[in-house]
């Protein structure tokens, strides 16, 4: 699973672009995540299918940067995000980017973007 990270302009149709560029590749978002500080954005995808997302976003022009996601799942119950996050910090992994990917009865799916992926997937086994 891979992780696209855009920055853009805090201005109306921004965000309608990047859509726009990816649904004309047929991809489709499984998880998104948007936040804006200071006149800037950042938005960052994960698609079902990487090769479409990148190929899309290439063609259209519109940068990214593209990053490897560890997923894991966990109980829904306090102190499971505690627990990941200091697994993780630990290991002198940095957290870029966590999105919530999916709930099913007690389970909760993270997709967590870092610094060194390898060594995130290694911890959180």
């Amino acid at each position: 699973m891979k992780d696209f990270a855009v920055r853009l302009s805090d201005e109306p149709g921004e965000l309608a672009h990047v859509a726009t560029a990816l649904s004309r590749y047929g991809v489709n978002i499984k998880a998104v995540a948007g936040l804006a500080i200071d006149g800037q954005v950042m938005i960052r995808i994960i698609a079902d299918e990487p090769d479409p997302a990148r190929a899309a976003l290439e063609r259209a022009n519109i940068q990214f940067e593209e990053s490897d996601v560890v997923t894991v799942l966990l109980e829904n119950r306090a102190g499971e995000l505690a627990a990941v996050t200091h697994k993780l910090a630990g290991a002198g992994v940095n957290l870029r980017a966590l999105y919530l990917t999916g709930i099913e009865d007690d389970l909760v799916e993270l997709a967590v973007v870092t610094n060194d992926a390898e060594r995130a997937r290694q911890v959180l086994e």
